[in-house]
């Protein structure tokens, strides 16, 4: 029986071992699909995996091969057209933007495309420098636009060269009129999409952008700007469902993580966030406008240096609500607004905005386990509306600090429904505060299966 057992095992080995090396033998272009990582092997078999295709059937496709230089010089642009158009058409195929530098202009990526389409960007992505080239879309730079089954990944770096715009931005120069500059890297209307692995860096206003989009999931990027870069926010998200984020390292000059109208089941695990404003759902309600945001949860989160840690904010006179959303397991080290609703939300600076008699309502929002210390003593504020207070605040083991030892946390607390369930520090005292309970339902289910890509 053992020298049988013996058998089957040896045959069983050198079975694998042929098998392997037929597929060697057979298909010689897999190895060079994912350019000059080390990790070629691994890379390439979750390329398959993710677009259901064969190594004989996927179609590899180089920008450098349609006349792009990457010298950091020339304008490539038109040489990543050309190759998109050869991989949209195809299906099942694969962009391939080697370790070099491509300097582009604005340049748009369109679908409809056959499905299964990867790109893979393993060398940096400059944009030009020059606003006239912007001329036909001030607002975007590099967009992703209505693509199902997109996986985009690479470790490369994506560079919006945002200086420029930042120079004429009215924040840095008051004498400058306010205008919007373009996003980075966007991706509009796309559907079972996967980015992973990416550097975004020096966008020239929004860094990364999802918009009306479906089933996305993000890993691994790094987002960075300098911290006076104005509204330099990291991962914008917007009118999109089904979201997850996670295992991103995020320091702009804005909110890490912006949150906004039309999104939901929102997830964001994992994100080490400052400097910035922090992660933020909002701003809802501007305009009078009407607008949703639920099932929201930020998990396993550290964010440091911001000016807000996790926030909720709203425009006076809008409408709509923000519910359902859980900020849990969270550290905060030096945060000046670790824990903020803000319901009457106003950016003129110089005289206070008029109250509204409406408000978006803010509702079953969960804060659990959240440590460390707050830049000033404030570290929980709650500036909810007299009209549309917010309701069902639950704090479960909270215990923030200030960062100056000699002083206490407080919180400022204003028309909230706040609950607490063990240790809460600091605590509101106010008229409608609920004191603790021991049979408060948790804000709503957890998001569980959100998605299967």
């Amino acid at each position: 029986m053992a020298l049988l057992k013996h058998f089957l095992f040896t045959t069983i080995i050198i079975a694998l071992v042929t098998c392997y090396g037929t597929l060697q033998e057979e298909d010689p272009p897999a190895t060079s699909i994912y350019v000059d990582d080390g990790g070629t092997f691994m890379s390439l078999i979750n390329i398959l995996s993710y677009l259901g295709a064969t190594s004989h059937s996927l179609k590899v496709v180089n920008v450098n091969d349609f006349g792009a230089k990457g010298n950091g010089c020339a304008d490539d642009t038109e040489a990543f057209n050309k190759a998109w158009e050869v991989v949209c058409s195809s299906g099942e195929a694969i962009l391939v933007v080697p370790e070099e530098n491509y300097v582009l202009r604005p340049i748009r990526f369109s679908g409809p495309c056959k499905p299964n389409i990867a790109v893979q960007i393993s060398g940096t992505l400059k944009a030009s420098d020059d606003p006239s080239e912007y001329s036909e879309d001030s607002r975007h730079w590099l967009v992703f636009d209505s693509i199902q089954k997109l996986f985009v990944h690479g470790g490369g770096t994506i560079n919006g060269n945002g200086n420029i715009w930042w120079q004429n931005s009215c924040k840095r120069n008051k004498k400058r009129p306010c205008k919007d500059a373009p996003t980075a890297l966007t991706f509009y209307n796309c559907e079972d999409l996967v980015v992973e692995n990416l550097t975004i860096e020096d966008g020239q206003q929004i860094q990364v952008s999802f918009q009306d989009s479906l089933n996305v999931k993000v890993s691994g990027l790094n987002v960075t700007a300098p911290e006076d870069s104005p509204n330099t926010d990291g991962i914008h998200v917007t009118n999109t469902q089904n979201i997850q984020i996670s295992s991103s390292v995020i320091g702009t000059g804005d909110d890490c993580i912006s949150i906004v109208h039309g999104s939901r089941n929102v997830e964001a695990i994992d994100i080490t966030c400052g400097p910035g404003h922090g992660i933020s759902i909002g701003s809802l309600g501007a305009g009078k406008s009407k607008e949703f945001v639920s099932g929201v949860i930020v998990n396993r989160a550290k964010i440091s240096g911001t000016k807000n840690g996790v926030r909720i904010k709203t425009w006076q006179g809008g409408s709509g609500s923000a519910r359902n959303i859980q900020f849990q397991n969270i550290e905060m080290d030096n945060v000046t607004n670790p824990i903020i609703i803000n319901q009457n939300y106003c950016d003129k600076k110089k005289k206070p905005c008029k109250k509204g008699k409406s408000a978006v309502q803010i509702k079953n929002v969960l804060y659990q386990n959240i440590t460390g210390t707050s830049a000033t003593d404030i570290a929980v504020k709650f500036d909810c509306s007299e009209n549309f207070p917010c309701q069902e605040i639950v704090m479960q083991n909270i215990d923030l600090q200030c960062e100056r030892v000699d002083d206490d946390a407080k919180a400022l607390c204003e028309n909230v429904e706040v609950s607490y369930l063990g240790h809460v520090n600091p605590r509101c005292n106010s008229e409608r505060e609920t004191m603790e309970s021991g049979d408060l339902p948790l804000p709503h289910e957890k998001i569980h299966d959100m998605y299967d890509l």
